[in-house]
C-alpha cells in the first residue's frame, strides 16, 4: 500500500484550490493524500501592513519549518509568496503552468476616476508595488491599506467608501469570483497590463525535501510546466540581483516564445514618481535577469533602493 502523501497549505480559500490542483494530480496517478492546513504569520497578523513586519517568508515559513520536522511532505505555495532564499534540504520540484500574471481593478460604479484629473478616488491595496504603480499614474488618488483574503478584501471594497481596490486576476479567476462579476451590478472590473507584476504571480509551486526522490522525480517529470520554470527562474534572478525585497516595489515579467525571451523589469520609488524600467530580448536564459538588474542598479536603481530603505527606518510609510 502506497504511503499517503501530505501537503501543507494556508488555509485561504484560494490556497486550498491550489493545493487541491496538486492533490487531483497526485489522485490522478494512483496516490491518496491529505491536506494538512494551516494559517501563517502573515494570515494571523490583519492589523498592519506586510511590509512593516520587517520579516521574510510571513506566508511561507511556518509550513517550511513543518515539511523540515518531517511531519508533511511538501507544500503548495503561490511562488511570489516563496523567498528568493530557501533552506539546503528543500527544493522546488513542480511549476504548475502560469495562470493570467496580471492585476486587477475592482471598482464600483463608473471609471470616470481612471480619466478625470479632477475626480478624487480611494483606492485599496496591500501591496507596495501596485501602491507605487498608482501613486506614479494617480498622484491626486488616496491609496490606503488592505489586508485579508480575496473574500474578505472583495467584502472591505464593497461595505467602505472606497471606489476600487487591487487584486491578482489570476486569484480571482481560479475562484471562480470574476465570473460572478460578469453578472454583478455592484462591481465592475479592468485588468491593469500597464502595471508590470510581482516576480512569480499566477504561478503555484510545491516546495519537497530534497531526500524524497521518489516524490521529487515525479513531480518534476509529471507535473512540472517546463516553461514556467524557466520564467519563474528569470524572474527571480532578477529580484535576486536587485536585492529586493518587501521593502522595494519591484515588477517583472518573462514571456517565452518560439524558444526567444521577452522579459521586463522595472524598480520604482515608493511614491511611484521615480522607475527604471528596461526590457531585454533574447534566448541566454541564464542571465538576462541578471543583465537586466545590473543595467537598473547601474541607472539610478542603487539610490531608489537605498532612498526607500531611508523612508522605512525613518517610518514614513
Amino acid at each position: 500500500m502506497k504511503k499517503i502523501i501530505r501537503i501543507g497549505t494556508r488555509d485561504s480559500p484560494l490556497a486550498i484550490y491550489q493545493a487541491r490542483k496538486v492533490q487531483f494530480f497526485l489522485h490522478e496517478e494512483g496516490y491518496i493524500s491529505q491536506l494538512f492546513l494551516m494559517k501563517s504569520e502573515g494570515d494571523i497578523i490583519q492589523n498592519i501592513p506586510i511590509h512593516t513586519m520587517n520579516k521574510i517568508g510571513v506566508f511561507t515559513k511556518k509550513l517550511t519549518n513543518i515539511m523540515l520536522s518531517g511531519e508533511i511532505d511538501m507544500v503548495v505555495h503561490s511562488l511570489k509568496d516563496v523567498p528568493i532564499n530557501i533552506p539546503n534540504e528543500i527544493m522546488l520540484s513542480a511549476f504548475l503552468k502560469r495562470g493570467n500574471p496580471y492585476d486587477l481593478l475592482v471598482y464600483k460604479g463608473s471609471n470616470d476616476f481612471l480619466y478625470n484629473l479632477n475626480n478624487h478616488a480611494i483606492i485599496a491595496t496591500g501591496s507596495l508595488r501596485r501602491a507605487s504603480f498608482w501613486r506614479g499614474k494617480y498622484p491626486h488618488h488616496t491609496i490606503i491599506g488592505l489586508r485579508g483574503n480575496i473574500n474578505t478584501r472583495l467584502i472591505k471594497l464593497y461595505k467602505n467608501a472606497w471606489k476600487a481596490a487591487i487584486f491578482a486576476k489570476v486569484g480571482l479567476e481560479r475562484l471562480g469570483i470574476l465570473e460572478k462579476l460578469n453578472n454583478s451590478k455592484l462591481l465592475n472590473y479592468k485588468e491593469l497590463d500597464w502595471m508590470i507584476p510581482s516576480p512569480g504571480q499566477g504561478i503555484i509551486v510545491v516546495s519537497t525535501l530534497k531526500k524524497n526522490n521518489h516524490i521529487n522525480i515525479l513531480l518534476t517529470e509529471k507535473l512540472d510546466d517546463k516553461k514556467t520554470r524557466l520564467s519563474a527562474n528569470i524572474e527571480r534572478q532578477f529580484l535576486r540581483t536587485l536585492s529586493g525585497g518587501c521593502m522595494s516595489p519591484i515588477g517583472a515579467h518573462a514571456i517565452i516564445k518560439d524558444k526567444i525571451v521577452y522579459f521586463t523589469g522595472i524598480l520604482l520609488s515608493l511614491d511611484g514618481m521615480q522607475k527604471i524600467k528596461k526590457t531585454i530580448k533574447g534566448t541566454n536564459y541564464k542571465n538576462i535577469g541578471f543583465q537586466c538588474a545590473k543595467y537598473i542598479l547601474k541607472k539610478g536603481g542603487k539610490k531608489i533602493l537605498e532612498d526607500n530603505k531611508k523612508i522605512f527606518h525613518n517610518k514614513k510609510l
